[in-house]
């Protein structure tokens, strides 16, 4: 709803900060079962798992006393984890994963390279128009990282022979161990490039400014970012917001080009730390928007972008519950908020009286509206119908009017991509399915006509009909109807009984169910290692994403977060009870959010899975949301619950937590992956989890913990080093599954 004046190509270059699975990442048509023989040391095969020490710790919240000894794994440094004690025992757990995994090298290398075959390694995006410039990146082969490029137009297409390098992100990650570019702006006079590089994986960006005339960099240097970078002012200063030291941004600050950073403008300051500081501009790039809010609550302000130091105006006072965004045209107001339905209406207003909103669209039971674009000429709403993307053109004149953009597939994932000029004609669309890698298209908006401009190249080969896929729906305890989403190979029987599998094969089931985030239907190179060896791959919609609407969200949040856990574990039950799988031949993988759903359903049925994998899982609920002192927490409370002043919350939580709720009985074999420099989901957390585990579970199946010890919450960086440990996830499956070659001393 927002368009920032950014270096658009770059913007859809970067990565999610959010954790993105390892089986949705980035197709060779058959990937033969690994026959190779690894041997395997004595020495590794007999190595003993570290055993953390436990130290008496206790807490007492609401008159109930909790033990948590081995809290000492939290560094009271951080940020700095310098503690001996505890960085010789992250060492050591290391030690112990690289031991025990060394039996399976050979298969993660083969299952690496074929990953890696299904990757067109000279890639590029689709140039776009923004201004005077076509923009695009590129990967160059054997690269891990892209080159950012732009080309002067002539007419609708770019002058290629006067082709300027923006950015070398190979060149700014060299001798790093970890390297991400994060905010990527192009002044309005095209002259200047302003971005920000995150090299330890803290989140914790530093700003730069290039002039693109001379290629050299400003003396300018602001440290400490999260957030974009928005040019305003005619293109004299820029709009940031720097990180606290608690990682929160609670500024919109203005850096005027050439002055000290120390003399930078705080433009907007929010109070409540709670809440989080956002900017960006309106759609004909006149005001600058400074947003502010939590999970369930929202504050908009306008400034004039020629002006930004000028009076805010206030479009609406908070109010507890109620969600808003706005863009601006041609000085109208236009309001996306959940004030009067729970899948939001979309309102206008004036400027002269921004709180006066008048409904264009009425929310709807049916239609989940997720979004909007202001054009010259025409607006877009995004939404969801039955769960399915759903693209809408209108008419300023008639906007009860809509001209849907279909799609060919039953079911699929599509949403508009890179617009950046407001006078478009036709727009750019991103559309996947389970089976159909990943298309950009282009929209007449005339005609109506599609136009393929890209489709995801799979050197290795892919052959779509060797795969189906389905949409079902499985009954939760509950009586709710969750849908599950499912990829497979027609011939899944053949190939299991070519491996020797009688009956149902292995079904790996991933979900995430939190914040409102839905899991779509999209497609993944790096699965097919997986399905082409027999397992069908399902995605479970689950209570707590938005999936199937805001009103699934909020029955998957605070005092109802149990029905995410119940509608996995049910998933999983149904799945088997319709023959895709069988007992114990269940795998399930889930990150942050969606690792602390892998630690509650291991402690809700463990018999149903046969290995799970859990990135850097949010599992110590109660100890986090307690310690207002971290990252996120304030913030966090809109989600979870505040169990620092709220009794029942505090109960709640501990029914749940992961770590709270370990006990002495059989656990499935588990993957923990952690990053010591992530500011999400700090790294003691998986550590705890881990060690608590290792004490009282009364199984012998492996469990492992590798922390990233120069990275954050996405794992490692770099294109290739991220594909080497999704091979790695899946060598410990099909290890735990009995489905990797044998290796010497098993």
């Amino acid at each position: 709803m927002l368009r920032p004046i950014s270096l658009q190509a770059l913007a859809c270059a970067l990565a999610a900060t959010t954790f993105v699975p390892a089986a949705m990442a980035e197709t060779r048509e058959d990937s033969a079962p690994v026959t190779t023989t690894t041997p395997t040391s004595t020495a590794a095969s007999q190595i003993k798992p570290p055993v953390a020490a436990k130290k008496a710790h206790t807490y007492t919240v609401h008159g109930v006393t909790v033990e948590d000894p081995y809290d000492w794994l939290y560094d009271k440094s951080y940020p700095t984890v310098d503690d001996t004690e505890v960085l010789d025992h992250l060492k050591a757990e290391n030690a112990y994963f690289e031991a025990k995994m060394e039996g399976q090298k050979a298969l993660t290398e083969a299952l690496f390279t074929e990953m890696r075959a299904r990757i067109k390694e000279d890639d590029s995006t689709v140039p776009q128009k923004d201004g005077d410039y076509f923009y695009w990146s590129e990967f160059e082969e054997g690269a891990q990282y892209r080159k950012h490029y732009r080309a002067p137009a002539v007419g609708d297409k770019a002058d290629a022979a006067k082709a300027e390098l923006l950015i070398d992100e190979n060149v700014l990650a060299e001798g790093k161990e970890y390297f991400r570019l994060g905010a990527a702006s192009i002044s309005q006079n095209q002259r200047y490039l302003a971005y920000s590089t995150d090299t330890d994986g803290s989140e914790r960006y530093t700003a730069r400014i290039k002039d693109l005339t001379t290629g050299e960099l400003l003396p300018d240097v602001i440290t400490n970012l999260r957030s974009d970078l928005i040019w305003v002012a005619g293109d004299t200063a820029l709009v940031y917001g720097p990180s606290t030291e608690e990682w929160r941004t609670l500024e919109a600050k203005l850096h005027v080009i050439g002055q000290p950073v120390t003399s930078d403008v705080t433009l907007y300051k929010e109070e409540d730390q709670s809440f989080g500081v956002g900017t960006g501009l309106t759609a004909q790039e006149d005001w600058l928007v400074i947003a502010t809010g939590d999970n369930e609550t929202s504050e908009v302000r306008l400034v004039p972008a020629a002006n930004p130091t000028a009076t805010p105006i206030l479009v609406k006072a908070r109010q507890k519950g109620v969600e808003y965004s706005v863009d601006v045209r041609d000085g109208d107001l236009w309001v996306w908020t959940n004030d009067d339905h729970i899948n939001f209406r979309l309102a206008k207003a004036s400027l002269k009286s921004p709180s006066d909103w008048q409904t264009v669209i009425a929310g709807s039971d049916d239609f989940y509206l997720t979004g909007f674009d202001l054009f010259k000429d025409f607006f877009v709403t995004e939404g969801r119908l039955n769960g399915l993307d759903q693209i809408q053109l209108r008419q300023y004149a008639a906007p009860a009017q809509v001209t849907p953009i279909t799609f060919p597939e039953a079911s699929y994932t599509a949403g508009l991509s890179n617009n950046p000029e407001y006078d478009m004609t036709k727009l750019r669309l991103s559309y996947q399915s389970m089976v159909t890698p990943s298309t950009v298209y282009d929209y007449d908006v005339t005609t109506g006509g599609l136009t393929t401009l890209k489709t995801q190249e799979i050197p290795s080969g892919y052959d779509a009909s060797k795969y189906v896929t389905e949409r079902l729906t499985v009954q939760a305890r509950d009586g709710t109807m969750v849908p599950v989403s499912i990829v497979m190979r027609k011939d899944r029987a053949a190939i299991l009984k070519q491996a020797g599998i009688e009956g149902p094969g292995p079904l790996h089931l991933y979900a995430y169910g939190a914040y409102g985030y839905a899991t779509q239907p999209g497609f993944s190179t790096s699965r097919l290692s997986l399905v082409d060896r027999g397992f069908a791959y399902g995605i479970a919609h689950i209570r707590g994403g938005d999936d199937l609407g805001r009103r699934w969200y909020l029955q998957g949040k605070l005092f109802a977060r149990m029905n995410t856990f119940n509608d996995f574990v049910d998933a999983g039950r149904g799945l088997i009870a319709k023959g895709y799988t069988a007992e114990g031949m269940v795998t399930a993988s889930g990150g942050s959010a969606g690792g602390e759903l892998m630690g509650a359903i291991i402690n809700q049925d463990p018999s149903q899975y046969g290995a799970v994998v859990a990135h850097v899982p949010f599992v110590d609920v109660v100890g986090t949301m307690l310690n207002a002192k971290l990252p996120l927490t304030p913030g966090e409370w809109a989600e979870w619950g505040n169990p620092i002043l709220d009794k029942a919350a505090f109960a709640y939580m501990l029914s749940y937590s992961p770590y709270d709720q370990v006990v002495a009985k059989a656990y499935p074999p588990l993957m923990v992956t952690a990053g010591l420099n992530d500011p999400r989901v700090t790294y003691w957390e998986p550590a705890k989890w881990v060690a608590k585990l290792r004490e009282v579970k009364t199984d012998d199946n492996l469990l492992v913990l590798k922390t990233n010890m120069g990275a954050g919450h996405g794992g490692q960086s770099g294109r290739w080093n991220s594909l080497k440990e999704t091979a790695e996830e899946f060598a410990f499956i099909l290890w735990q599954m009995g489905m990797a070659p044998k290796s010497e001393g098993e």
